[in-house]
């Protein structure tokens, strides 16, 4: 039995029908390099055979009603490979936009409880030949470093079958005690939270009047509930339009040597140039930058009594996107001291500030909230707090099979929140850099509108290059 930290738990008090909290890898194969051909039951027989060595897939929650502290993990033993893998075909010609649909439509449903927080569907019928394998994970489960583990732990670097490690096999969350629960719970609640909060206070108070010092020298990042209003920023319904892009990696490290910036600093300046092209098109481009949130791994943070556990060691950080630049070169240069500026400001900021005040995240009344704000539709009656989330995760530069097919593109989808409904996911893998864009259909149904003007910001940039 493992308890969620408050930050994996408040992942589910956030869940409302409309604001879903998981997360999806697309992951395009090649389906010819199957050793022996490719079977969708063989696929998934494989499939169980891994998941026999990955915990994480095979645990699921369980809480009780005498606890007050946050949920635990337990082992399913009813696990069954067959209620997690399905099998389905786009409809013809089967080209992106069908794929699309598919994909947007189950990214709007969500994940049963009852079992363990994920689901595979094998995607057929693309014209081209390929397969896309849609796995969607729970937010509660992983995070954006977490979920390279898993991929790395579902592919691998010749078509042939792994061997499984021992250790995992043998690793178990344990089974379920609701008296342990219970008694552990309250001994965390009125024992654990009042330390927690002794040490959090310190660290934590300092940090808005440092903010405000550092905003009269502009060497601070944007503030919370600063960004202009954009159609990305309404109420969100549960419906959800999907756009992939895939650029070379190589091109984007041309631009990113040419002008001596970071690759990261590519990604925000073509985000920034997508966005304006997108509100330009539409003639709703707002005067001031747009502000981005990019989330941030703690992963490798400086261990202290601060530290939770957890699966989610992410904090987030705001910087200013260069929507208003119109010439590609300056929106490169202005993204990259953006960037500097929010990560100076940032790292002043201990990492786990967020996870550790999330540890006493209240789960019903979170919950409840977050209902009657989405019904209430309350995210129109405040300033947005930021406009797009974009994230931008390394993935490894050779090639991969998945479950013994060729990996053609790996293209991540996060999640969208009320009143922040567009979400851009950048995943680098084998020479590639690929795009996942998520948006709320009723605000945004043409995400792929700013999927294509991504080619566009890069071409202009390799122009500029030369």
């Amino acid at each position: 039995m493992e308890r969620l930290s408050g930050l994996d738990a408040s992942f589910l008090y956030l869940e409302t029908r409309s604001q879903l909290m998981h997360v999806i890898g697309l992951v395009e194969v090649d389906p010819s390099t199957v050793p022996g051909g490719y079977s969708f039951t063989k696929m998934r027989s494989e499939l169980e055979r891994r998941v026999s060595a990955m915990p994480t897939f095979r645990r699921k929650l369980d809480n009780s009603m005498l606890n007050i502290d946050h949920p635990v993990w337990i082992e399913d033993d009813d696990f069954d490979i067959e209620r997690h893998v399905h099998r389905v075909a786009v409809p013809g010609p089967g080209d992106a936009g069908e794929l699309a649909e598919l994909v947007g439509h189950l990214a709007g449903q969500t994940l049963d409880r009852g079992k363990p927080l994920w689901e595979l569907w094998i995607i057929e019928g693309m014209a081209n030949g390929r397969i896309t394998a849609m796995l969607r994970v729970h937010h509660a489960s992983t995070d954006g470093v977490t979920s390279a583990e898993m991929l790395s732990q579902l592919c691998t670097l010749t078509p042939e079958a792994p061997d499984l490690d021992p250790d995992k096999l043998l690793e178990t969350a344990g089974p379920s005690s609701r008296t342990t629960i219970a008694v552990t719970g309250a001994m965390n609640f009125f024992l654990g939270r009042p330390v927690a909060m002794a040490k959090l206070l310190p660290g934590t108070l300092g940090v808005p009047f440092d903010w405000l010092r550092r905003s009269r020298s502009d060497s601070a990042m944007p503030a919370p509930f600063r960004a202009p209003r954009t159609r990305f920023n309404a109420p969100i319904t549960p419906h959800r339009s999907i756009a992939l892009s895939q650029l070379s990696l190589e091109d984007v490290k041309r631009v990113k040597n040419r002008f001596g910036v970071k690759i990261n600093d590519v990604v925000l300046a073509m985000v920034g140039g997508a966005m304006r092209t997108y509100l330009t098109d539409h003639d709703e481009l707002p005067d001031q930058p747009l502000v981005g949130m990019v989330p941030v791994s703690v992963h490798d943070a400086n261990e202290k009594d601060l530290v939770v556990e957890g699966t989610n060691k992410v904090t987030g950080m705001f910087t200013l996107l260069p929507t208003d630049i119109d010439d590609p070169v300056q929106r490169v240069e202005a993204a990259a001291e953006y960037s500097r500026t929010s990560k100076d400001h940032h790292q002043t900021i201990d990492g786990n500030i967020l996870r550790g005040w999330a540890q006493f995240a209240p789960g019903v009344t979170m919950a409840n909230l977050m209902k009657f704000y989405g019904d209430r539709k309350l995210a129109s009656a405040h300033p947005p707090i930021f406009n797009v989330l974009v994230s931008n995760v390394a993935g490894p530069d050779f090639p991969l099979y998945f479950l013994g097919a060729k990996v053609t593109g790996v293209y991540p989808l996060g999640p969208i929140f009320q009143g922040l409904g567009l979400n851009i996911t950048v995943f680098s893998a084998d020479g590639h850099l690929n795009i996942g864009i998520v948006s709320c259909t009723d605000q945004t149904p043409d995400p792929e509108s700013i999927a294509s003007a991504f080619d566009d910001q890069l071409k202009q940039l390799l122009a500029a290059c030369d």
